[in-house]
């Protein structure tokens, strides 16, 4: 069994991880959502097919180009150099960016999805009664998209607590800085040390299996409610 000293920096910085992308992308990609679902642009499909890239590339490939974007010969260096750093590769912010980019669709498509079957009239209803843009769609829209929402923030964050290619290519092995769980069992592995593995293993798969329950669990009770 691993001891707390070796499991417990990469638990915290996993789930400071998770939760950091999770935040940054309900915000980010609830716009986005919006924007997929009403809009009647030529350029939605495209669009929805940039957002779905991760599902279908390669961790390596989408890590690889990070990499070099975040290095000090891409856009990462300059943007690091406003603290002092040399590059946004190998640190917690070039996780963060990573994290973002790869489990965009995670947060995309339930909101998306959920946006789609509302349907108008909850929204004509609200505009007849004066309510502006933004109380509708705290008051009315949300409430409304609830199970998408909670789906999105559920799946968003266990897959970023499961991430392994993308943040191995752009943060490698740092202890305390890059070293989240997934990679530490990784280094379990490379040492030999398999008890420890299959302890942080078996605990990631109770953890999985709990967010797929979860989210069952919610799809069928939302379902009910609207259906």
């Amino acid at each position: 069994m691993p001891t707390l000293d070796e499991i417990l920096p990469p638990i915290i910085l996993t789930a400071s991880l998770a939760g950091v992308t999770t935040i940054l992308l309900l915000v980010i990609g609830t716009p986005i959502a919006w924007w997929l679902a009403r809009t009647p642009s030529r350029w939605r499909e495209p669009v929805a097919a940039i957002v779905a890239l991760p599902l279908v590339l390669p961790p390596t490939v989408i890590g690889f180009y990070l990499l070099l974007a975040l290095g000090p010969s891409g856009p990462g260096g300059p943007l690091a150099a406003l603290w002092g750093a040399r590059t946004l590769a190998f640190s917690f912010e070039g996780l963060v960016i990573g994290s973002i980019l790869y489990s965009l669709p995670f947060m995309v498509q339930p909101i998306r999805v959920a946006f789609e079957s509302m349907g108008p009239d909850p929204i004509e209803a609200a505009q007849t009664l004066g309510a502006r843009r933004w109380p509708t769609f705290t008051r009315v829209i949300v409430p409304e998209t609830r199970a998408g929402f909670l789906t999105g923030v559920i799946l968003t964050f266990a897959h970023t607590i499961g991430e392994f290619g993308v943040v191995l290519m752009i943060g490698g092995n740092i202890p305390g800085k890059t070293k989240v769980l997934s990679i530490a069992i990784y280094d379990f592995v490379e040492r030999g040390e398999w008890l420890k593995a299959h302890w942080v293993s078996a605990g990631m798969v109770l953890f999985a299996f709990l967010v797929v329950t979860a989210t069952m669990l919610l799809d069928r009770r939302f379902g009910r409610l609207t259906g």
